[in-house]
């Protein structure tokens, strides 16, 4: 059989072995490699119906090429981790390939991409209390604000919510925030350092406790200054690179700031340019 003939057999046949597995896992002793380093491979596009990479618009919407993909990232030396929707973590489990691995649940997917509710992203996916119950790492939730739009404060309050339940069960809860905005009918990131450091002050306030809050970071001109608008630890995101050598180049620079713990990258290490998943994961790694 091949990988996305086991796991139909597997989720036909015996449904409870996803929570078998979850209880069975080794967990990862540390989030971070033997560099001191958390490096996640992100996986959670899909869900929100983004599944473009470069010129191809449906890259992403072959499973079973995702899945390979991703179990050849997770193998790498020195990577720790993945960001994941249910489906596709349950998948993961099934394949046995996350002993020893951090595992963040994605929380909140409704906002899909090119929607005109894009901006009322509420949690639909995991929440504290699974990710608890399968022993899991933590959560993650991308927190557009967006100044004309007024779904903004309940997207604020649930992410606070989340951030809260949580801290609770001592999880960590990894913010992805944004300040977003309207443009000819699309959202559109402000990616300006100015915007950035924003969205990192308005994030790193919400909830009871900040003491298991993460920040999910672009990287964008003038890092140093915008990442001392906050103590928390802070991870960088990837993105949709069109250069991966000035990408490499940049992360490697906001790398060496006092509170960046890590790289959380999907889809420029899962689907490089040349195809070579290996070489780009194993170029990321060696940048920490």
């Amino acid at each position: 059989m091949n990988t996305v003939e086991r796991i139909v057999a597997k989720r036909v046949r015996d449904p409870e072995a996803i929570a078998e597995a979850a209880a069975a896992r080794v967990r990862a002793k540390s989030p971070f490699n033997d560099k001191g380093a958390a490096m996640i491979i992100a996986a959670d596009h899909p869900a929100r119906g983004a599944n473009a990479v470069g010129a191809d618009p449906l890259a992403m919407a072959d499973r079973g090429e995702l899945l390979e993909r991703l179990c050849l990232a997770l193998e790498r030396p020195g990577v720790t981790g993945v960001l994941a929707t249910p489906d596709v973590i349950d998948d993961l489990l099934l394949l046995g390939v996350l002993d020893g691995k951090t595992v963040l649940g994605s929380m909140n997917r409704t906002g899909l991409a090119g929607s005109s509710f894009e901006i009322d992203d509420r949690f639909a996916c995991y929440d504290a209390e699974t990710i608890a119950r399968m022993r899991f790492d933590g959560g993650k939730m991308l927190t557009r604000i967006c100044l004309d739009d007024p779904a903004t404060p309940s997207v604020l309050e649930n992410t606070a919510k989340a951030i809260d339940s949580l801290a609770d069960r001592k999880l960590v809860a990894m913010v992805e925030p944004f300040l977003s905005g309207w443009i000819d009918g699309k959202i559109k990131n402000d990616l300006s350092p100015e915007a950035v450091i924003r969205s990192i002050t308005i994030a790193s306030g919400l909830g009871r406790s900040s003491a298991y809050t993460w920040l999910k970071l672009p990287v964008v001109t003038d890092m140093e200054r915008v990442l001392a608008a906050s103590t928390l630890p802070a991870v960088l995101l990837g993105g949709e690179v069109t250069d991966p050598d000035a990408a490499f180049a940049s992360w490697q620079e906001a790398l060496a700031l006092p509170t960046v713990q890590g790289l959380v990258v999907g889809r420029s290490l899962l689907y490089p340019h040349d195809g070579d998943v290996a070489k780009a994961v194993d170029t990321a790694v060696g940048l920490l």
